[in-house]
């Protein structure tokens, strides 16, 4: 997006070269720079074998098979879409404001992290979302290199114009971001960049076959429904050429009629195809969303951002003329990363006279929030990002009805929507990360961990609480390692089940209603409703209530009594409600009411562990089944564990132990573990349920003293795979078995040798760089493995055919070898010189040099014309072109 834009040294090293350059033309002198989210290090840096994201040219897209992106299986999202109530504006906040105008947030997930994009890992210090209730679209802001782009290409302290290596022109959202988003009802989108600067454009995208079809789009469909996310958004900041302007419209075409939604950049014009920013939705950009002879090509656009009240009127108007629905169709775009909480353009302008919003709105960059701030790594810190986050959403750090400056939050104009309905309903008040891990208020893993796919639909007012005098305040408690604001004073007790708790805290001098979920839920004559506390102050007389706005009446508080909350606990305790007088009824919102006493409660606290609505059946899931391990690394201290999984209306997530410690949970089949040093025990896996309920676990035990130990593994380049191991007490043979991680071209075998070995020898193994996975069990022992990759001895040469040549002029093609780096092309023996980002090359190099400068004019009609292609492990190729 060609404007000034805060990513400096991330989201523009993603878009390329060319828009970089304009960029640096437009950037004025007081933008604020962020940074890439570096390799953590220490105990949170990454496995050896983690799996992470990675991008994707054209040409991957095309030959794109599931069974060959290396752990592709690890990186699905598999909660589905959850449909949203419908809206009822009698328990919004602003009662008057239209429930139906949409919001796309395109920011980062966890951070920019180009090789480091995990679903989840042991670091507290993550960006992790809160606002979904605000959000309709979510879409991945990314840089990912190409699969096999070695990380040792990547430097964290040098200039973003300086990391020679390839970014993919499609890159995914974060699978734990996309469950995440799913489970509150938000979309979930990947990102087309084009240009990228290199060697990759559009036009890859747009060939056709001989059906008439784009492959590239079958294959853009096929990679969403496997990863489980819902759509494209298009960064389109290059020139289309006039001719290609309906095809790209057809290829946009059939993505949506593939079930995908998709999302247009206001950049390209219609007319010619050229960059230029409309900034409203007008004749010249709007039939990249509805076409005259097409019909609708894309569901909605992003207005870049320099508009004001007149632009946004015109967008609405012209909409309205097309029979689109603006507050869904046409997003007026915030620039969230650059100017921050000083935004030089008011949302104000995009209100009717009435006050209704006239067009939808969209951001770039709201992970500013933690991106941008300087100590963003400090686990002490933290609780500036929290209120800077609250900041954005709602205008105040504090959730206060007064802005902390003109910058009034997103909430002023998108009203919060929910998913909880049904008959049943479980908070644990999870954000998704933690300092350490409670369960049923023991502590149970005291590391840190971040991993939205364990976040709880957030509180859905952040904070709603009346009181007549001094409200108390709300926080997050993550426990006694937890540094919070300092306007806080609260004992940190941390969570009952998950990393954190909701903390109420303060002076009680009024009853405060504090309002957290709104819902539509409802009530049978079974239903009762848990609230599970810890109330460290004193004994007092204060009382906790459940508040209930029910749809019948939903102005009205019904307030419901629990009893004996005033006293100490002494830790948590869980009190019920029986809430069969309002069978028949639908609960519109669920709150708690803090009660005060006959006289004021200094230092009140209290703090809630969870809620659980119940509607008297039996909805306990079974024991999962088929928990198994896959792969046990001891020499990494990885493992990798699988199991069946149950449908999203009866299992919620599957939480994973040794025995009795936490090690994570998600809703999926799969599941990765670091750090994992245990060297005997039971694995257990529990199902819950969507009222909160525990399955009965699935175990597998593990020990390795029935194991060989000290696995060592080298690939040679004569198809050699020699390992080596200390052979168990036991004596039992040794089953050693290798297997190619890449079914392109695949591999496997098998050997048996005494107990008393101490190694063998493979032969016959590939030398094409593939990575394998080779195992070994003693007898019936423990199975366990160690990862590598098979010797790379070989390099593809470059095509003769990719090259075109008229005359003395010859136009080089990008080479489609997966693993190529460089292509020198040299004449009468010298290389020629090519750009390579803000230098050149005696080479062409993968990622920095653009297409427009593989062109080259030879200096002589009758020279020798050499193509020398060298992979990433040094491997070269030589293909003569002439002479």
């Amino acid at each position: 997006m060609t404007r000034p834009h805060s990513r400096v040294q991330r989201a523009w090293a993603c878009m390329g070269t060319a828009v970089a350059t304009l960029f640096a033309l437009t950037m004025g002198s007081g933008a604020t720079q962020a940074s890439d989210t570096l390799p953590w290090t220490g105990q949170s840096a990454a496995g050896p074998n983690q799996p992470y994201q990675h991008g994707y040219t054209p040409t991957d897209l095309l030959s794109w098979n599931p069974a060959n992106d290396t752990d592709a299986t690890q990186l699905r999202a598999k909660v589905p879409l959850q449909s949203r109530n419908a809206a009822n504006p009698a328990t919004q906040r602003n009662k008057a404001l239209p429930a139906d105008t949409q919001m796309l947030n395109l920011a980062g997930d966890y951070g920019i992290s180009f090789f480091e994009s995990h679903p989840y890992t042991n670091e507290f210090s993550q960006n992790i979302f809160n606002y979904w209730q605000y959000s309709d679209i979510y879409a991945s802001w990314h840089g990912a290199p190409p699969e096999g782009t070695p990380k040792s290409l990547y430097d964290p302290k040098a200039d973003w114009t300086q990391r020679d290596f390839q970014f993919g022109t499609l890159n995914l959202p974060n699978p734990a971001y996309t469950n995440a988003a799913h489970a509150n009802g938000v979309r979930s989108l990947g990102c087309i960049f084009s240009p990228r600067g290199d060697d990759q454009n559009y036009r890859q995208l747009l060939t056709r076959d001989a059906a008439g079809k784009f492959p590239a789009a079958t294959k853009l469909i096929e990679v969403a429904k496997y990863y489980g996310f819902d759509g494209y958004f298009f960064n389109q900041e290059e020139t289309v050429a006039t001719a290609d302007i309906p095809v790209y419209k057809q290829f946009m075409k059939q993505l949506r009629e593939g079930g995908m939604y998709v999302q247009w950049y206001d950049s390209v014009i219609n007319t010619n195809g050229g960059v230029s920013y409309q900034n409203e939705f007008n004749s010249l950009n709007s039939p990249f969303v509805r076409d005259a002879a097409l019909g609708d090509v894309s569901d909605s656009i992003f207005l870049n951002y320099w508009w004001n009240r007149t632009k946004l009127t015109n967008s609405k108007s012209h909409a309205t003329q097309l029979g689109l629905d603006s507050r869904k169709s046409v997003f007026a775009g915030v620039e969230a990363g650059l100017y921050q909480f000083n935004q030089p353009y008011n949302l104000d302008d995009n209100l009717d006279a009435a006050g209704a919003p006239m067009n939808a709105i969209a951001t770039l960059g709201s992970d500013f929030v933690h991106s941008d701030y300087s100590d963003k790594t400090n686990d002490a810190a933290q609780f500036n990002v929290f209120d800077r986050e609250r900041r954005w959403w709602t205008g105040s750090s504090q959730g206060a009805t007064t802005p902390d400056s003109s910058w009034k939050g997103i909430s002023k104009y998108i009203a919060e929507r929910s998913v909880i309905k049904g008959t049943t309903f479980a908070t644990s008040f999870n954000t998704g990360h933690g300092l350490s891990t409670w369960r049923k208020g023991r502590l149970s893993n005291d590391t840190e961990w971040g991993n939205i796919n364990l976040q709880d639909i957030p509180v859905t007012w952040q904070w709603w609480i009346d009181a007549a005098r001094s409200p108390l305040r709300a926080d997050y408690d993550y426990g006694p390692q937890y540094t919070s604001a300092s306007r806080f004073s609260y004992q940190k007790v941390g969570g009952y089940n998950g990393g954190s708790s909701l903390v109420l805290s303060g002076s009680l001098e009024s009853d405060n209603t504090a309002r957290l979920y709104k819902t539509d839920l409802a009530v049978t004559g079974q239903s009762t409703l848990q609230l599970t506390y810890n109330k460290p102050s004193a004994d007092d007389d204060s009382q906790l209530r459940l508040a209930l706005a029910l749809a019948s009446d939903p102005s009205k508080v019904v307030e419901v009594p629990l009893a004996n909350t005033g006293r100490r606990t002494n830790g948590w305790t869980t009190v019920s409600a029986d809430l069969s007088a309002y069978a028949g009824q639908r609960i519109a919102s669920l709150g708690l009411v803090v009660a005060a006493g006959a006289q004021p409660i200094a230092g009140y606290q209290v703090n809630l562990g969870g809620l659980a609505l119940s509607d008297g059946v039996n909805r306990t899931p079974a024991a999962p089944e088929d928990l198994r391990i896959d792969q046990l690394l001891p020499e990494t201290d990885e493992l990798f564990l699988s199991w069946s999984r149950s449908d999203y209306d009866k299992v919620r997530r599957y939480d994973v132990y040794l025995d009795d410690t936490y090690l994570g949970g998600i809703y999926d089949d799969v599941y990765y573990v670091k750090r994992f040093t245990a060297t005997s025990g039971t694995l257990k896996l529990v199902a819950v349920g969507p009222d909160g309920s525990e399955s009965q676990p699935a175990t597998v035990t593990f020990d390795l003293s029935t194991a060989p130990r000290g696995v060592t593994a080298t690939a040679g380049g004569d198809g050699t795979l020699k390992a080596d191991w200390t052979p168990p007490a036991s004596g039992a043979p040794v089953t050693v078995k290798v297997r190619s991680l890449d079914t392109t071209t695949p591999h496997s075998q098998e050997v048996t040798v005494p107990g008393t070995s101490t190694g063998v020898t493979l032969t016959n193994v590939p030398v094409n760089g593939d990575g394998y996975l080779l195992t070994l069990q003693s007898g019936t022992g423990t199975t366990t493995a160690v990862r590598g990759k098979f010797a790379d001895t070989t390099a593809t040469p470059y095509p003769a055919s990719s090259v075109a040549i008229q005359g003395n002029t010859f136009t080089f093609s990008s080479p489609e070898a997966p693993d190529w780096h460089t292509l020198t092309v040299t004449e009468n023996g010298v290389a020629k010189t090519f750009p390579a980002g803000s230098s050149s090359k005696p080479y062409m190099l993968r990622g920095r040099t653009p297409l427009s400068a593989m062109k080259v004019t030879m200096s002589s009609t009758s020279s020798k014309v050499v193509a020398v292609l060298e992979d990433y492990v040094g491997n070269k190729a030589t293909t003569v072109l002439r002479g």
